[in-house]
């Protein structure tokens, strides 16, 4: 392994995936949104906690994948010689450790909440490689996530959220799928991406007549985005898996704002998520 050296800045932001923090603010704002909103204050601050969570998680997955990348994605902070991996283990507990911290303050339920997602973010980073479900502990991580996003709110987690967050982990199943054999040759089978369109079926279930237009409308843009992300798979002539799965992690953006279907102004910050997630996946890989 070649010798390493002072980490750069940039190998930092590439180790922490830091292009995909605007799906985590998006996570929070939605879950926060259908806990009751409230103080925008305790959303920064759980914003803030959730971002150590992400890069804190993220900098132990590469830590506990350094062997697999060796042999499989050389280019990646550790095997390239970036950064050491003892210093990538220091990092990453001490802003997980960090961001549960900061969870408690602000309240007992989303302490505990924060718990599990604690819980749930350890257990993905030191068997996702060993077990084949690994996309089904990947979405524990965002339901929780969700989940104290809205314990934050001034209703606290209601059933909506709860729907939500399970639509939500649909997505990260099947976006986690594809991403588990994007560095593999394993096959690739397309029935367990069905469950990207758990997200379309609630928003049509929990919308009445006065929102049910405006979630169509959405529901479209969703469909219409997950098919071109798809079209790297379905339509290229070499498969990029790659590229479908960056694309349906900056769509979690989406997903979040049909959860919520707010009114323009807060339907704009959505779309600006989304955006500035693809915009930085330009600058740093997603995966």
């Amino acid at each position: 392994m070649p010798k390493a050296s002072p980490p750069t800045f940039r190998a930092l932001l590439v180790l922490g995936r830091v292009s995909n923090l605007p799906t985590v603010w998006s996570n929070c704002l939605a879950g926060w949104l259908l806990g009751g909103g409230g103080s925008v204050g305790r959303w920064w601050w759980l914003s803030l906690a959730a971002s150590a969570f992400y890069v804190g998680g993220m900098y132990l997955n590469d830590a506990c994948d350094a062997a697999f990348d060796r042999q499989h994605r050389r280019e990646r902070p550790i095997p390239s010689g970036a950064i050491h991996v003892g210093l990538v283990w220091r990092l990453g507990g001490c802003l997980l450790i960090s961001g549960w911290l900061m969870l408690w303050c602000l309240g007992w339920s989303t302490g505990w909440i924060g718990t599990g997602l604690l819980i749930s973010i350890l257990v993905y980073d030191f068997v996702h490689k060993a077990v084949s479900f690994s996309p089904i502990l990947m979405a524990f991580c965002r339901f929780f996530l969700f989940l104290a996003a809205a314990s934050t709110g001034a209703d606290g987690v209601t059933g909506l959220a709860v729907w939500s967050a399970l639509a939500l982990a649909g997505w990260i199943i099947g976006l986690s799928y594809l991403a588990r054999r994007e560095s593999t040759t394993n096959s690739l089978r397309y029935w367990p991406l069905m469950v990207l369109a758990l997200p379309l079926v609630l928003a049509w279930i929990a919308n009445g007549n006065e929102t049910r237009l405006r979630a169509l409308y959405l529901a479209l843009l969703l469909m219409g985005w997950s098919a071109w992300c798809l079209r790297h798979i379905w339509v290229d002539a070499n498969r990029n898996l790659g590229l479908s799965v960056s694309g349906l992690l900056a769509g979690i953006c989406l997903v979040d704002w049909l959860a919520v279907i707010p009114g323009y102004a807060m339907g704009a910050v959505f779309l600006g998520l989304f955006l500035a997630a693809l915009a930085a996946q330009r600058l740093i890989p997603a995966t």
